[in-house]
């Protein structure tokens, strides 16, 4: 098994079983041990590999224990502190590996929860652990550009010049990134002015600010969308999604017996002088889906035929094989989503992508047509 098929075992593992974890130790066991294991490479049951509960006198305070150590060419390298799953990892719940990096020759420190995993250095102080980790990995949201660097944390490539040269720019990198991050979700008051300054002239005074605040939140929302949507069609292709298919006569009754509400309307003949226009928001709904589905199925199988009362994504373009339809042709959207009786339930949402959050039963319906 490769480093990244390792790396997503060990996450859909704690994706499956987080919720029903509630101790430290039962982490250590589900998720942390598996992790130092597949990932990193570690015989957890050799001693000399993996040792846990490992103990050194730091100062005044003797006998204290870090969880585990890990070793490497009969050196400590890298040390392990676990916290609960769903834990909130601070600096805080690291005072254990700072000291311990004044005492060992590790050059590693890890804080995890099991899910999130920090990696820290001694980048700005000789043997004085750095209070932000140079690497920060989430398992339930696996930033694949971090990847290179996880990989030289494992036993098979540990290098620790190797990591040391490069930690400097992830630390920073990554810092910046989750800040970006943090101004999309919710912009901070010098942002908000930050941006304002770049297209109002006026004083920013606390009334420009409040009227700035929801439409900085709204643009940078509107721009990742758009940013995703623009990846989408390049990467998927929106040449060949089929939107002109006309059905044969006499075809729409029998081929959609049984597929719900409306059936219908998305038989409707849609030639040259067709009054239907397909919108942008039906196309990224789209491409939402195809890149939803493109995990169980060719991705060129999903396609979708546009109609007057809603919009339908098919398997095969086949009338038989509908994965969902798209009612946005009115005030309140709605993403309608069949179940094993091939009956369609409307689902309300706010924005196109929204649809991410049915992704599970989209792939369940197309595992169904297949």
């Amino acid at each position: 098994m490769d480093f990244e098929e390792s790396l997503n075992q060990v996450a859909a593992k704690v994706q499956e079983q987080k919720s029903i974890i509630d101790t430290e130790e039962a982490t250590k066991t589900a998720f942390v041990l598996p992790f130092i294991g597949q990932v990193l490479g570690y015989d957890v049951f050799n001693p000399r590999e993996v040792i846990p509960e490992f103990t050194a006198d730091v100062g005044l305070k003797k006998g204290e224990k870090v969880d585990y150590a890990l070793v490497h060419d009969e050196q400590v390298q890298i040390l392990v502190e676990c916290k609960k799953i769903g834990c909130p990892l601070s600096i805080d719940n690291a005072s254990q590996l700072f000291r311990y990096f004044a005492t060992t020759k590790a050059r590693i420190g890890v804080l995890t929860n099991g899910q999130v995993w920090n990696f820290y250095m001694d980048i700005d102080q000789p043997n004085i652990m750095d209070s932000k980790p140079f690497l920060v990995l989430d398992l339930l949201n696996i930033d694949p550009t971090m990847l290179p660097a996880l990989e030289k944390l494992t036993k098979p490539d540990f290098d620790i010049d190797s990591i040391a040269s490069s930690a400097e720019e992830l630390k920073y990198v990554g810092s910046l990134k989750r800040a970006i991050g943090n101004e999309f979700k919710e912009p901070s008051a010098e942002f908000v002015k930050l941006l304002t300054r770049h297209v109002y002239d006026g004083r920013f005074s606390s009334s420009i600010k409040e009227k700035f605040e929801p439409l900085v939140g709204k643009a940078l929302k509107q721009f990742l969308s758009e940013q995703v949507n623009d990846r989408l069609k390049t990467a998927l292709g929106a040449d060949d999604i089929k939107t002109t298919l006309p059905v044969q006569s006499g075809e729409s009754s029998q081929n959609n017996q049984g597929t719900g509400d409306d059936v219908t309307a998305e038989n409707e003949p849609m030639g040259p002088e067709s009054d239907i226009v397909t919108t942008d928001e039906e196309w990224a709904a789209y491409l939402i889906i195809k890149a939803i589905a493109c995990s169980n199925v060719d991705p060129e199988r999903v396609t979708m035929r546009d109609a007057k009362e809603y919009c339908a994504i098919f398997l095969d373009d086949n009338n038989r094989k509908p994965i969902a339809r798209l009612y946005f042709n009115r005030k309140q959207k709605y993403i309608g989503l069949f179940d094993e009786n091939k009956q369609c339930d409307r689902m309300a949402i706010e924005k196109v992508d929204d649809i991410y959050s049915y992704a599970d039963q989209i792939r369940e319906q197309v595992d169904r047509l297949l």
